[in-house]
């Protein structure tokens, strides 16, 4: 029983993981998120982020700097993803 229980919650987990991974415009999507939302905390909060520049919590500062300096592409990009989001699928 539990054997039956392990496998089908690890069969679901991997479903779950694959399709996320292999979705592109799911994974855009997330990317997007993970830099509006770091740019919003940088300028909300900037001690959070500037503390932790290098290492793995630095791809988090490198993302805010991206969506900082990068602002006019990131917006674009948000509006065309929101579109195909909202009305191609």
């Amino acid at each position: 029983m539990t054997y039956c229980i392990m496998s089908v919650l690890n069969v679901s987990f991997s479903f779950i993981l694959q399709s996320a991974i292999f979705n592109f415009q799911s994974l855009l999507t997330v990317i997007l998120l993970l830099i509006c939302t770091c740019a919003y905390i940088r300028a909300m909060a900037p001690s959070l982020l500037d503390k932790n520049k290098t290492g793995l919590l630095g791809i988090f500062w490198k993302c805010a700097r991206i969506g900082e300096r990068k602002s006019p592409w990131v917006a674009c990009c948000c509006v065309i993803m929101a579109f195909s989001i909202l009305f191609l699928q």
